[in-house]
């Protein structure tokens, strides 16, 4: 689902330059639940090799959704801000050859 969102972001700001500024924000994995079974257990492994080594709370998506709405972000369009803990780049470096 993101994929769409980022193609989307990305048509917006390529049909309308200039006069849209269109952004979005991708949460990585969000809340206290204990995720179970085999695949909670991969999501462990990932949420631990993150950057922070924790699950995202609401208060994560609202600060990034702040700073996008803030003057600090006024040269900030056509993109998809991914707010994830670093679960993303650990996952890419882990898959990395070398």
């Amino acid at each position: 689902m993101q994929g769409a969102n980022v193609g989307q972001v990305l048509l917006v700001v390529a049909v309308w330059p200039g006069r849209a500024v269109e952004l979005s924000v991708a949460p990585g994995s969000m809340g206290r639940a204990e995720p179970a079974g085999e695949s909670g257990a991969h999501i462990r492994a990932l949420i631990e090799s993150s950057g922070t080594g924790r699950n995202g709370a609401p208060n994560d998506i609202a600060e990034a959704t702040a700073l996008l709405l803030s003057p600090a972000a006024s040269f900030i369009t056509g993109t998809d801000l991914l707010v994830d803990g670093g679960v993303i780049a650990a996952t890419r470096s882990a898959a990395a050859p070398g």
